[in-house]
């Protein structure tokens, strides 16, 4: 095989293309070596702040006393206390479904084994020593709150529930506290 001067060019071109190329491909790009710690983020000179995050802004300066605004804060944060030195309890939650016999047998409803199946939450806290008479149930739609002279409980739920409508049962053979609660979830009318 034999090269020559036309050869030669030709492999040359092949490997650094002419200056007048079209591609993008074949121009290097120096992004990378534009970057700088002061491009992360939102830039200040293009950002133009809306009326919403002015105002909301305003509002945050007027109550300047406040570190954390009502939308930050935790439902049941109010129950937590870290110099109580009072136990917490063993608890355990387990999920409840109606199924009937077409579910079981025929298979024959939508129903699954999966929790997006089930319609109840039972929660069981065991509370060894204490009394009926002793024990302070407080349940909202997202927290549940056990407390006795010997126990507390600050639980947040898995799921919203229903908690105007809920049951307690004290098993008093047992020490354990029943609470049964109706899951209230967003998307529970497909499930059912």
């Amino acid at each position: 095989m034999e090269l020559g001067p036309s050869s030669i060019t030709a492999l040359a071109d092949l490997i650094a293309p002419n200056e007048d190329s079209e591609s993008d491909d074949d121009t290097p790009s120096n992004y990378y070596a534009k970057l700088t710690p002061a491009n992360i983020g939102v830039s200040k000179s293009n950002s133009v702040p809306d009326k919403e995050s002015t105002t909301n802004l305003a509002a945050k300066e007027a109550n300047s006393n406040d570190i954390w605004g009502t939308e930050e804060v935790l439902d049941g944060a109010q129950y937590d206390d870290v110099y109580d030195t009072r136990l917490a309890p063993d608890y355990d939650i387990v999920y409840k479904q109606a199924v009937t016999s077409e579910d079981i047998f025929l298979g024959m409803g939508n129903k699954t084994p999966a929790t997006a199946s089930c319609e109840d939450m039972v929660i069981t806290v065991k509370l060894p020593g204490s009394n009926f008479k002793d024990v302070n149930v407080d349940l909202t739609d997202k927290h549940l709150s056990v407390r006795s002279p010997k126990y507390k409980l600050g639980l947040h739920l898995p799921h919203p529930c229903d908690s105007k409508n809920g049951k307690a049962q004290w098993l008093s053979d047992k020490e354990l506290l029943k609470i049964t609660v109706q899951m209230k979830r967003e998307y529970d009318m497909l499930n059912f």
